[in-house]
């Protein structure tokens, strides 16, 4: 018995080191992962590129385009319809923007990059900071707020707010998007960072984040006729389109047209009427108004961050330093108008796509792990695209290497339409794996012996 056992002994440790040897060979032909040691990963590994292989739906035989960036994740603007032409609209506004907001692209501008005065566009930054502190659950929206006596000495557009009065944060937030109460904007700033000063860093730090490259924020409100605190059409729609993707609750306050609030001091209460300063939610248009914000002053003019809705497209139509009240209504509903008429979006998600295999993985715990697609794809076509003709390229690599971590790009989804590249979406490990150890090879192997009797 005892020399059975040292014979054993003997055959297991001469396998050990035969299995260094084979190693790199059964790692190069797929070999099952619990032959293979974690030293052998250099020596013996395919690179994945090297190993990639296609699966295609679609029509066979078609030829793969350069890869756009921007058209997936929506950061990077898409030409203008017909190469990038800009459509004369009459636009006498002195800036103009208008942009899809679930991609990004820009689909007409008019001195979208000058820093102009925002006057109380400027709010939209607040409000993105005030949700912002909503969601990562420093205030909700039943907290009270107090006014304090630098908040109610704010001029301008207000709703009257005393000194040591209260109001819950949803009260607030209605003071801001529907009557642009300077007040409650200074309240607000100071309820969540103590003072206005500090809220203004965060808004400068939020925006320099979302690449906001011409704008300077001097207060939370935009009251300020300081030369310096400006901001430009691009960047209006840039934050325009962080709050309203992020946070599309925010259509629940800017769509509504007029409500009360009760004010509740120590001269006793009583009623005060918001109304809502977007009268492009009163007009009469082809598409639906959600918001957003306005803004005037006699240095700023008339401004404008309009968005709406139509057939399953979003678009954000901003106006600056427009001549007279009216004209900023009248042209940003011209920009939506040009807009709807001309863009169909397509979108993608896992709902239509087809399941992703699982993939091997060598040298890991696990034999294999699980894949998932790294979001929803949009593209936003302008020159009238037949998008069922859309096709469908996934790229993956024949097996991965241990360790592999939950999250981990492993392989792409391309689009493409009649042999142009759309956009790309990634395909990521579902699951991590980690290196498999001497004493899973050794556990594995006794499996298979005892099999193998």
């Amino acid at each position: 018995m005892k020399r059975s056992f040292q014979r054993m002994a003997v055959f297991l440790l001469s396998l050990c080191l035969a299995l260094s040897l084979w190693c790199p060979v059964l790692a190069a032909e797929g070999g099952r992962p619990f032959l293979l040691s974690p030293e052998t990963e250099a020596a013996g590994g395919q690179s994945e590129a090297e190993s990639e292989t296609e699966v295609q739906t679609g029509t066979e035989g078609h030829t793969e385009a350069e890869v756009q960036p921007g058209a997936a994740g929506g950061e990077e603007a898409q030409p203008g319809a017909s190469g990038g032409q800009q459509a004369d609209l009459g636009i006498t506004a002195h800036s103009a923007i208008l942009m899809e907001a679930s991609t990004g692209t820009v689909i007409y501008e008019k001195n979208a990059d000058e820093a102009l005065r925002p006057a109380s566009i400027t709010k939209i930054m607040t409000l993105i900071l005030i949700f912002d502190a909503i969601r990562d659950g420093k205030i909700a929206l039943g907290d009270q707020a107090t006014t304090s006596a630098y908040a109610k000495s704010m001029g301008g557009s207000q709703v009257f707010l005393e000194e040591g009065e209260s109001q819950t944060v949803e009260t607030l937030i209605k003071c801001i998007v529907i009557a642009s109460g300077n007040d409650a904007a200074v309240t607000m700033a100071e309820y969540i960072a103590g003072s206005e000063s500090e809220f203004v860093r965060m808004m400068n730090e939020r925006a320099k984040a979302l690449g906001m490259t011409q704008t300077n924020f001097e207060d939370c409100c935009g009251l300020t006729d300081s030369a310096t605190h400006l901001t430009s059409a691009r960047d209006v729609a840039i934050m325009s389109r962080e709050l309203i993707t992020n946070y599309p609750e925010i259509e629940n306050y800017s769509t509504i047209w007029m409500e009360n609030m009760t004010h509740v001091t120590n001269k006793g209460s009583s009623e005060f009427c918001l109304s809502n300063t977007n009268k492009l939610l009163k007009m009469s248009n082809s598409f639906t108004v959600t918001g957003l914000k306005t803004g005037s002053t006699s240095l700023a003019k008339y401004c404008l961050s309009a968005t709406a809705k139509k057939d399953g497209v979003e678009l954000i139509a901003v106006v600056m330093a427009a001549p007279d009240y009216k004209v900023r209504f009248s042209e940003a509903a011209s920009l939506l108008n040009y807009g709807f008429a001309g863009c169909r979006l397509f979108r993608d998600n896992d709902e239509a796509r087809e399941p992703l295999p699982k993939l091997p993985v060598a040298m890991g715990v696990t034999p294999e792990t699980a894949l998932r697609y790294g979001g929803e794809f949009s593209y936003l076509g302008m020159n009238g695209e037949d998008f069922s003709a859309v096709e469908r390229t996934v790229t993956l690599p024949e097996s991965l290497t241990a360790p592999v971590t939950e999250g981990d790009i492993v392989g792409s989804l391309t689009y493409t339409l009649n042999g142009k590249t759309l956009g790309t979406v990634d395909i990521l490990a579902a699951e991590s794996v980690e290196p498999a150890g001497y004493g899973d090879y050794l556990k594995w192997m006794w499996e298979e012996m005892m099999l193998a009797e």
